[in-house]
């Protein structure tokens, strides 16, 4: 009995043994990390959600589109000012008022009017039509006139608009006409149809022909006097050899009468 007590305690020990043995070798547990840190990424713009960006109106794509502005779309590329708009119409939050004249309103100028403009002046005359601001047809009624352009102001370059109940009506010293239409107008820009084009007095009021000189008033003929009324002048008279003549007769006949006398005296003495 006291033999196997000995031999279980032995069994203990050495099981303990084994366990310490197999303790101190396994690896140490590494510390507790903390968790990581997920950073969120936004997600990535799709081409739906991405924001787009400020259009550009076409101001000629709609002229063409309304039809009979083909001179107007003309000028507004030969004179570069079409570029103009472009970057007016992006940039400017104060918006755009285009009077637009048709084809019609062209060819009532005097043919040949646009080819002896120079390139300057036919880019004044497109500017003379675009005033800086967006201008719908109620806020006619309120403007102050002059209206600025993009031509200037001044007294060269006047733009004067009347309001009423149904029209409005454009003057420019040179021009008068009224809106006869709307080609287009989004808040930010207003095209309106004109049947003239707006001349400016800084370019044609100089061009116009100087008037006729006024022709001398003819002098009235005079009226013809017969032969036999004409008086002929009178030729001077020279009279000193007359006078000395009767000088000399009344000398010599106070002689003679004081010669009688004498005798006269003699004889009756």
């Amino acid at each position: 009995m006291k033999q196997q007590h000995s031999i279980f305690s032995f069994s203990i020990l050495l099981l303990s043994l084994c366990y310490i043995n197999t303790f101190a070798q396994s690896p140490t547990a590494a510390p507790a990390q903390a968790p990581a840190v997920i950073v969120a990424q936004p997600p990535v713009a799709t081409p739906t959600q991405a924001a787009a960006p400020h259009g550009i109106t076409n101001v000629t794509k709609i002229l063409e589109k309304a039809g009979h502005f083909t001179i107007f779309i003309r000028l507004l590329r030969s004179t570069q000012e079409e570029n103009h708009l472009f970057s007016a119409l992006n940039d400017s939050s104060s918006g755009l008022t285009i009077f637009a004249p048709t084809d019609s309103a062209f060819s009532e100028l005097k043919s040949g009017t646009l080819n002896t403009l120079s390139d300057g002046d036919k880019s004044e005359l497109v500017k003379f039509h675009v005033v800086p601001t967006f201008l719908s047809t109620t806020q006619f009624q309120t403007v102050s006139n002059p209206l600025g352009t993009w031509a200037g102001t001044g007294n060269r370059l006047p733009l004067n608009v009347t309001s009423y109940p149904n029209s409005v009506n454009i003057t420019t010293g040179l021009t008068n006409t009224s809106l006869s239409g709307t080609v287009y107008t989004d808040n930010q820009l207003a095209i309106y149809k004109i049947e003239k084009v707006l001349l400016p007095k800084d370019i044609f009021a100089s061009k116009a022909p100087a008037p006729a000189p006024v022709a001398p008033a003819p002098e009235k003929p005079t009226k013809a006097v017969p032969a036999g009324n004409v008086e002929s002048p009178v030729a001077p008279v020279d009279i000193s050899s007359a006078v000395t003549f009767m000088h000399n007769n009344v000398v010599g006949s106070l002689v003679t009468v004081a010669a009688a006398m004498f005798a006269f005296t003699v004889e009756g003495f």
